[in-house]
């Protein structure tokens, strides 16, 4: 999905991302590389080039410090699921001891997507950034690395086993690779329809996920983007903006924020 925002003659694209992908992925739409090639300046949730700022915001909300470990946190259920599901990712206890549940939930999540054929490394944000570093251009990020983690951490220690153990769930029945493959087929076909199916299905879902997902992922985080946005329109001639694709669509989309704030929005496809 790429919109095309104007505001007083300065123009900002809009291109819905997923984070992982393969290579077959790529080049991307001629529409695409044409909006990329003309921006002055490329913008992405973060720049996933520097590890180092991943690092110290994991280990400031992703990690128990000292004695404590998940176990501390878990229920006896939970815990045996979770010995069970990292078995079968090959993953000893031990690596993940000292991680809190919310980390672990994605960590698996991740890998389930490798196994998949689905890497990070052929992410769409490497793609752009990749070129537009061969066209030195200036690469800007709209969050960080604390904010997102930060976001995952400010869930209560319920919330967090909870959410583990719904992905684990997920995990163990085929569903989380469904619900992935099934956003990244509506990315790679452009289906806005199956996008706002899945958007309008979140707050049916009576889920820690799903409310997690809705309220905190996207609803807390749009009207932030959309300032960023707006910053870009009002000081950048023409820049190129990537953000994940679920911050596109449905009714607090990016979009629509943003035409509500009087801006001409133009889906190009």
């Amino acid at each position: 999905m790429l919109y095309r925002i104007r505001h007083h003659g300065n123009t900002a694209y809009l291109f819905g991302t997923i984070h992982v992908g393969r290579p077959g992925f790529f080049p991307l739409e001629p529409q695409v590389t044409r909006a990329l090639e003309s921006a002055g300046k490329l913008v992405l949730e973060l720049d996933v080039r520097d590890d180092a700022p991943f690092q110290a915001a994991l280990k400031k909300h992703g990690l128990y410090m000292g004695d404590d470990t998940i176990e501390h946190h878990l229920s006896s259920a939970n815990l045996a699921q979770l010995r069970n599901t990292l078995r079968q990712f090959d993953i000893p206890f031990e690596n993940i001891r000292h991680m809190k549940p919310w980390i672990v939930a994605n960590l698996l999540i991740g890998l389930d997507l490798e196994r998949n054929g689905y890497r990070r490394s052929d992410g769409i944000e490497m793609f752009l950034l990749s070129f537009a570093s061969k066209q030195s251009k200036t690469v800007q990020e709209l969050e960080s690395a604390e904010l997102q983690m930060a976001l995952f951490d400010s869930m209560p220690d319920a919330t967090q086993e909870q959410y583990l153990r719904e992905n684990l769930a997920e995990l163990g029945d085929g569903e989380a690779m469904k619900r992935s493959q099934a956003l990244i087929d509506a990315w790679a076909k452009a289906d806005s329809k199956a996008l706002d199916d899945i958007v309008r299905e979140l707050p049916k879902e009576k889920t820690a996920t799903a409310e997690f997902t809705r309220s905190v992922l996207l609803d807390k985080r749009n009207p932030e983007m959309a300032n960023k946005i707006e910053a870009l329109l009002r000081n950048d001639k023409t820049s190129f903006v990537g953000v994940g694709l679920l911050h596109l669509v449905g009714e607090r989309g990016l979009p629509n924020l943003l035409r509500e704030r009087g801006y001409e929005v133009e889906k190009l496809y």
